[in-house]
């Protein structure tokens, strides 16, 4: 799994444009959003499509995105249980 939270990162990095930040800047518990990174809900929007896209992943429910994107490690766990 922690191949998986580095591509992650780099993922994320790319994805957001995320100019000021290296992937290996970010901790796997790092609070991504509001304090941590300091994400907002359109960056949630593009973690949705980085799912879709890149591991076949949909959010069955939108509740449910605050405690998936909480930080990398709580990202990599739902992708664990998830992937197909």
């Amino acid at each position: 799994m922690d191949d998986l939270k580095e591509v992650l990162k780099k993922q994320i990095v790319e994805q957001l444009n995320l100019k000021d930040t290296k992937p290996e800047d970010i901790g796997d518990d790092q609070q991504l959003f509001v304090e941590g990174l300091g994400l907002d809900s359109i960056d949630v929007l593009e973690l949705i499509v980085l799912l879709q896209q890149e591991y076949g992943i949909k959010l069955a429910n939108a509740e449910e995105g605050p405690k998936i994107f909480q930080s990398i490690n709580t990202i990599a766990a739902f992708i664990e249980a998830n992937r197909k």
